[in-house]
């Protein structure tokens, strides 16, 4: 069960969900959704890969970005959240342990955080999932980054994000069928961030 609880935060308080893992081989950050439309820590995407995460035994710290839910502050365009993302960090690694490695992952609005802060961070891993390169300047990343996209999503389109990964001979890994939000195909999607994120 995930413990919730409110830290500070750069805009004021953050609210958080951490899951502990007893002798955790990692830690893990998981970015959610466009806050301003209904994206939260409890998203089923951001959850799945949660629990994708806390499977592989990673402490997973899922967030709320600053006006979302109990979190204090007001939308800042992806400047603020990044900062919302790197105190949620700094939290996460002196509550589980600064010297594990990160899996530092985003879904949709949260892919584009999460690629945005990497370069600060150091992640062992990044995983991109949904990643809205059609509507926010998303980064390059380096070369220890998973992609997931699918293959019939209606708010980014796939051959955005093939166009984004492509000058950067970036894999993508493609589930045929899947909209946005991965109705329907969760359970395909969590066994895809473990077989993706081992290490």
């Amino acid at each position: 069960m995930s413990e919730r609880t409110l830290i500070a935060g750069p805009a004021g308080a953050l609210e958080i969900a951490l899951d502990v893992a007893p002798a955790a081989r990692a830690i893990a950050l998981v970015c959610h959704p466009h806050p301003l439309h209904g994206g939260s820590l409890d998203n089923k995407v951001v959850t799945t890969i949660s629990k994708a995460f806390g499977e592989l035994g990673c402490c997973v710290l899922r967030f709320n970005f600053r006006g979302v839910g109990k979190s204090e502050g007001a939308w800042d365009e992806g400047a603020g959240e990044a900062d919302d993302a790197l105190a949620a960090l700094a939290h996460l690694r002196h509550t589980c342990g600064a010297d594990l490695p990160l899996l530092l992952a985003g879904f949709s609005f949260g892919a584009f955080v999460a690629a945005k802060i990497a370069p600060q961070v150091s992640p062992a891993q990044l995983l991109l999932v949904g990643t809205a390169v059609s509507r926010f300047a998303v980064p390059e990343v380096n070369a220890e980054t998973h992609v997931i996209h699918g293959e019939t999503d209606d708010v980014v389109p796939l051959a955005e994000v093939l166009n984004w990964a492509r000058p950067q001979a970036l894999p993508v890994t493609v589930f045929p069928g899947a909209g946005h939000f991965f109705h329907g195909q969760l359970v395909q999607l969590k066994a895809m961030v473990k077989t993706l994120c081992q290490f």
